[in-house]
C-alpha cells in the first residue's frame, strides 16, 4: 500500500493507481508494516549493537589492564587513549566509503565485511607485539568494521506523477537508535520504541563485555581474552547480518554525497557543537571510570562493575529517553538529559571516593551520557527535515571525527598533569556547554515555528522578528519542541 498527499494536504492510500490517473501529488510515502518481521530485525539490530559498541565499552577494561601492567615498555598514557579515541573516529570517518559498499553490494554484503573487520581486528590484537599493532587492529580495524554493521543511506525514489515530482528522504543514521538502517523501513508508528530498545543493546552490550574481559584477563591472560572476544563477535554479528533483511524493493536506495554547505546553516552548527561538546565528554567518562576506580583504590575487577554498571545505565536510558523524546519534545529531552549528565559528573562523580557512591553514579550518569547518540537523528529531522537529513547527518559525523579520537587522551593528560578533580570538571563542562547549545537550538526551532505560523497567517516578518532572535521569551518558553 502506498500512501499520497495531494497538494491540499488530503491524504490518500491504495494499492494501485488506475492508468491514465492525474494526481498533483507532492508526496508520496511507503508505508511500513509496523511490525511483522521487523521484530526480527529489531533484535539483530539490538544484538548486534550489543556485539559491536559493547565490545568497544570495554576498552576501557582494556586500558586499566595497560596502565597497571606496562604492556608495551615505553608506550606512553597518550598512546593507549588514542586506540580507544580511533576506533569511534574512524567509524565515522569512513562514512562515504560504507555508503558506497552498499549500494554496490548491498545491505547484507557490507554486514558480512563489517563482521569481518570486527573479529579480525579483536583477533589480530591477541597476536600484538607492540602498540602499532593494537593501532591498526583494535584502533582501526575495528573502526571500521563496526561502523560497515551500522552505517546505510537510502533514499525512497519516486516516479513522476503528472506535474508533480514526488520525492521522499529518509537516511538511518548512527546506530546509537539502530544498529543498521534496515530497523525503520519496518516501522512507522513504532518508530521511536524499536530503534530505542535496539539501540539498549549498546548498553546491556557493554555490561557483558565489561565483566567478561575483566574477568577472562585475570583467569585466560590479555590474548585469549582477545580471541573469546573475536569468537563471540563473529558468531553473533554474521548470524544478525544473515537473519537481517532490508526492504530495499520498496524503498528504491540511492546514496547521497556530502553538502558541505550544511556548516553555513545556523542549525546544523548547533547540533554540531552539542555532538562535539558532549563526545568530549562521553568518551572521556566512557574509558576513564575503570581506571579511576583503580585511583582510588578499587581492584580491577570492581573497575569492571564499574563499567560494567555504566552500561547497564546506558541500557536503560536509551529508550526511556527514546519515548520521553516522542512524549515531550526531541530537543526538549536532549537538553534536559545533557544538562542532567552534566550536573551528575560536578555533584556525585567528584566526591566519588568509594566503591558504593562511584556504582550510584555510573548507573545515573549511565541513563544520559549517551543522550546525544540517542537523539542526535531524531533532533537533525526536527530541525533540517527529511529532505536535508542525509547531507546534514553526514557533515554531522565529520565533525565528530576530532572530539571521539582526542577526548580519552585530553582526559588521561589532564590526569597525570592535575589530577583527576580537573577531569572530572572538563567533563561536566563539556555536557553543560553541550545543553546550552541545543538550548539555543530549541529557541531558533521555535522562532522557526513562529515564522511558519506567521506566513500561514499573512504576518508581517517584521512583526515575528527572525528564527535567530533569542528573546526571553523563546529561551524560556514551555512547548513541546
Amino acid at each position: 500500500m502506498q500512501r499520497l498527499t495531494t497538494s491540499e494536504g488530503a491524504t490518500l492510500e491504495m494499492d494501485t493507481i488506475p492508468e491514465g490517473a492525474t494526481l498533483n501529488v507532492v508526496n508520496q510515502e511507503d508505508v511500513p508494516p509496523d511490525g511483522g518481521y521487523g521484530w526480527v530485525v529489531c533484535l539483530c539490530v539490538f544484538l548486534i549493537n550489543a556485539h559491536t559498541w559493547g565490545v568497544n565499552a570495554a576498552w576501557g577494561v582494556f586500558l586499566a589492564y595497560y596502565l597497571a601492567n606496562s604492556t608495551f615498555p615505553g608506550t606512553t598514557h597518550l598512546e593507549y587513549a588514542l586506540i580507544g579515541g580511533l576506533s569511534i573516529s574512524q567509524a565515522l570517518l569512513v562514512s562515504p566509503l560504507v555508503a558506497s559498499s552498499n549500494l554496490r553490494f548491498g545491505t547484507r554484503i557490507t554486514l558480512l565485511i563489517g563482521t569481518a573487520l570486527v573479529s579480525l581486528s579483536l583477533l589480530g590484537a591477541s597476536f600484538a607485539t607492540d602498540i602499532w599493532h593494537l593501532f591498526l587492529s583494535q584502533g582501526l580495524c575495528f573502526g571500521y568494521g563496526r561502523f560497515c554493521t551500522r552505517e546505510t543511506s537510502y533514499k525512497p525514489h519516486l516516479p513522476k506523477m503528472g506535474k508533480a515530482d514526488a520525492k521522499v528522504s529518509f537516511r538511518m543514521g548512527f546506530l546509537y537508535v539502530t544498529a543498521t538502517s534496515v530497523l525503520p523501513q519496518w516501522f512507522l508508528q513504532r518508530r521511536s520504541l524499536a530503534p530505542g530498545f535496539a539501540s539498549s543493546g549498546a548498553g546491556f552490550g557493554g555490561l557483558v563485555y565489561n565483566l567478561v574481559a575483566g574477568a577472562a584477563i585475570e583467569s585466560l591472560g590479555l590474548q585469549w581474552t582477545y580471541r573469546l572476544l573475536a569468537m563471540c563477535t563473529l558468531v553473533v554479528n554474521l548470524t544478525c547480518s544473515i537473519l537481517s533483511r532490508d526492504r530495499n524493493e520498496r524503498v528504491k536506495p540511492n546514496t547521497y554525497a556530502f553538502d558541505y554547505r550544511e556548516y553555513g546553516r545556523i542549525e546544523v552548527i548547533l547540533v554540531v557543537c552539542w555532538g562535539f561538546l558532549t563526545e568530549l565528554g562521553y568518551i572521556a567518562l566512557l574509558y576513564s571510570l575503570p581506571n579511576y576506580a583503580a585511583s582510588i583504590g578499587l581492584n580491577p575487577r570492581q573497575g569492571s562493575l564499574v563499567g560494567a554498571v555504566l552500561s547497564v545505565g546506558i541500557g536503560i536510558g536509551r529508550p526511556v529517553v527514546g519515548y520521553c523524546s516522542d512524549a515531550f519534545g526531541r530537543i526538549n529531552m536532549a537538553t534536559t538529559a545533557t544538562a542532567f549528565c552534566g550536573l551528575l559528573c560536578l555533584a556525585v562523580w567528584i566526591p566519588a571516593n568509594n566503591f558504593a557512591v562511584l556504582m550510584i553514579f555510573a548507573l545515573a550518569s549511565g541513563t544520559a551520557t549517551g543522550t546525544f547518540w540517542g537523539c542526535v537523528a531524531p533532533v537533525t529531522a526536527e530541525v533540517v527535515g527529511l529532505q536535508r537529513l542525509p547531507s546534514a547527518f553526514a557533515m554531522i559525523c565529520l565533525a565528530l571525527v576530532l572530539p571521539t579520537t582526542f577526548a580519552e587522551p585530553i582526559a588521561l593528560q589532564l590526569v597525570l598533569t592535575s589530577g583527576y578533580l580537573t577531569t572530572q570538571i572538563f567533563v561536566g563542562s563539556m555536557f553543560l556547554a553541550g545543553a546550552a547549545s541545543t538550548w539555543v537550538l530549541r529557541a531558533w526551532k521555535i522562532g522557526e515555528m513562529e515564522l511558519k505560523a506567521g506566513r500561514e497567517r499573512d504576518v508581517q516578518p517584521l512583526r515575528l522578528g527572525t528564527s535567530l532572535s533569542l528573546t526571553p521569551r523563546r529561551l524560556f518558553q514551555v512547548k513541546k519542541v
